[in-house]
């Protein structure tokens, strides 16, 4: 077992090497060769480097027992799986091919039949074309109280009402047990989620906003899938401009341990302070690279004013993560440097690492130009970070899934670290086994000019800044709608906390994170269309429903009965019941827009249930149904909100 802890220091060593960060890529190379102990720390050659992989499919669920409580069309897929092997028992693994259709002939669909006859037409089978293949697979369905009817249409597509009684007591048994009963099982134990990762002594910008925010989404979304989820930061804490940030710190501060967040102030500014000099006065750019030797060495002033620097940076980021209720584990760039020579060692002597003009790279299949593991003047970099955080992560993490979110800038270098570890075996070769690895990109955010976000002198905007505005001005509605005199100011600061912030986060989810978007205050802080805002208020207005009655809906849980009687409310049921095949799809995916788009037309479904003079809810002969309807309407939101991580709000 290799040694390391969550307060890991670098034991005295001194790698030269690149330093990259996530976010932004400033390269150093002191040369100094890297030393024997750092490659002691790593035993590899008395354990296997390769992890065993789980060759598993994605669809695979965790237990028979669990498998898709939750979901519907995992029932279904159970059900549709015994009539396959009673109609084409000669035809082995043949998967299920389950999908919610439109409603005109059913709520789901078995699509089977032409892809069964393109298998079996010429066997000397009984069946004379797709759509009688259809008819046979309809007709060997075990009975299920889920299913009120089938049909069969066109080519053999298999269409299924589900019964509204089984989809109403289904409800009521999630409002009685818990929405986690909803919740999707996925065939991982362990992932890794590698988001946010700020550089060490610079401010977090809006550049980490999509990072932090969708890397959150999905360690939630995994969670709440019975997933052991390690959400890394990764930050840039490692490299040799902490020379020149040590160095600078001690000329500003003689007493450099008295040095504190206030003194120093603001942390880009002496930065750039730093560089600058660093750039201008050679005898500086001597005494800091000396100090990065120092550094490395293990030296202890140096050391010690190392991590002051990273201390001071740390509160900073977590002004950002406190307010937008993001938790993460730092394990940044120097708790991995130790295992970078051993790791390379390794696949040398795998044979996948050549020297080339003085470097030392491996090859791609399909790629043009190599991968740079160590450069020629000895130094590590960004790859060699990766590949040895990799290494640490499948074998002793034991993590199945590590997912890196990261702009789409950086796609090509992941492409080409994946490759290489799938030639290394350490990644099976395919995208549906395990242990896997995935980078999740994502666009930039852009101003109103349609360029890069930025301030009107072209500075980055700091993270900070932007969310301390938006619940500004989050205060700003609320104080014109009348609630300064209605609410306390605990009221309005955690509402204005929860729509500032929520709409933030939600304007950046709702698109394809693949695609740029606009940011835009007026927009996301609007209380129309597709925004947190509207959503919330939409949420608010189920519990002020739920309040008027007067009615303890904990009591009607457990006594009343839901009916889905009106076809609004069974529309509005069906959706419900959809909840958790679209987590399950968002987190396939890797795409937190499938579950934005959920939320929203659950809200405007709902709108069209509670507008319908059809079925009036306070006051009518189905008061108890329908007040249960709505409170797993609200259950389901609360969930929504929890996964995208959005407080929800409860009076407007």
């Amino acid at each position: 077992m290799l040694p390391f802890s969550s307060t890991f220091l670098v034991p005295p060593i001194s790698p030269s090497f690149i330093y990259f960060s996530r976010f932004s890529r400033f390269h150093f190379s002191p040369s100094a060769s890297a030393s024997a102990s750092a490659s002691d720390l790593l035993r590899l050659t008395s354990r296997r480097l390769v992890w065993e992989t789980k060759a598993q499919s994605l669809t695979t669920m965790a237990t028979e027992h669990d498998e898709c409580m939750g979901s519907v069309k995992g029932q279904l897929a159970k059900l549709f799986d015994v009539s396959l092997k009673v109609t084409v028992p000669n035809e082995p693994d043949v998967e299920p091919l389950v999908a919610a259709c439109n409603g005109k002939f059913g709520d789901y669909q078995c699509n089977n039949a032409m892809g069964l006859w393109s298998k079996i037409k010429g066997k000397g089978a009984q069946f004379r074309g797709p759509p009688s293949v259809g008819e046979a697979i309809k007709n060997n369905l075990p009975t299920s109280e889920m299913i009120e009817s089938c049909s069969v249409a066109g080519p053999g597509f298999v269409n299924v009402v589900l019964s509204k009684n089984w989809m109403a007591k289904s409800i009521q048994k999630m409002l009685v047990e818990g929405i986690d009963k909803w919740a999707p099982h996925s065939p991982v134990k362990t992932a890794v989620v590698d988001f946010s990762s700020p550089n060490i002594a610079k401010e977090m910008h809006v550049g980490h906003l999509r990072s932090t925010i969708i890397g959150d989404t999905l360690a939630r979304m995994l969670e709440f899938s019975k997933v052991k989820v390690l959400r890394r930061n990764h930050v840039g804490d490692w490299g040799t401009q902490f020379g020149m940030l040590i160095e600078f710190l001690f000329e500003k501060f003689p007493n450099f341990e008295d040095a504190t967040e206030t003194a120093i102030g603001d942390l880009q500014a002496f930065y750039k302070a730093s560089k600058q000099r660093f750039d201008a006065d050679p005898a500086f750019k001597e005494r800091a690279q000396q100090a990065v030797v120092r550094l490395q060495g293990g030296e202890d002033k140096y050391r010690r004013a190392w991590a002051q620097i990273c201390e001071i940076s740390r509160n900073e980021f977590h002004k950002v993560y406190q307010r937008l209720g993001v938790h993460l584990e730092e394990k940044g760039e120097s708790f991995y440097n130790p295992y970078i020579p051993g790791v390379i060692e390794t696949l040398t002597k795998q044979g996948l690492v050549e020297e080339s003009q003085g470097a030392r790279v491996i090859f791609i299949d399909g790629i043009n130009i190599p991968l740079i593991v160590v450069k020629s003047d000895g130094g590590f970099n960004y790859a060699s970070t990766d590949l040895a955080a990799l290494w640490y992560r499948l074998n002793e993490e034991k993590a199945e899934w590590i997912i890196y979110v990261t702009d789409v800038g950086q796609q090509q270098h992941f492409d080409m670290f994946f490759k290489a570890a799938k030639r290394a075996g350490w990644l099976p070769h395919g995208d549906t086994s395990y242990p896997k690895a995935s980078h999740v990109g994502f666009g930039l955010v852009l101003g109103e000019d349609g360029k890069r976000f930025r301030t009107r002198n072209t500075e980055v905007v700091r993270l900070v800044d932007l969310l301390d505005e938006a619940k500004s001005r989050s205060t700003a509605a609320l104080i014109e709608r009348g609630k300064g005199e209605e609410w306390t100011e605990e009221e309005i600061e955690s509402t204005a906390e929860a729509v500032g912030y929520g709409a933030v986060k939600y304007a950046d989810l709702k698109n394809n994170r693949l695609t740029n978007y606009t940011f835009n205050f007026d927009q996301m802080l609007s209380d129309k269309g597709n925004t947190a805002v509207y959503l919330l208020y939409a949420h608010a207005r189920i519990c002020s429903i739920i309040r008027r009655s007067g009615k303890d809906i904990e009591e009607l849980k457990s006594k009343g009965t839901l009916v889905l009687g009106h076809k609004d409310e069974r529309d509005l049921g069906l959706h419900l019941l959809q909840f958790a095949e679209v987590v399950e799809e968002a987190c396939t995916n890797l795409l937190p827009n499938v579950l934005c788009d959920y939320l929203y037309n659950l809200s405007e479904i709902f709108s069209k249930f509670y507008s319908n003079p059809e079925c009036k809810v306070i006051g009518s002969d189905m008061e108890t149904s329908r007040l249960l309807l709505c409170e797993a309407t609200a259950v389901v939101m609360r969930k929504c909100f929890n996964l995208l991580g959005i407080t929800p709000i409860y009076k407007i």
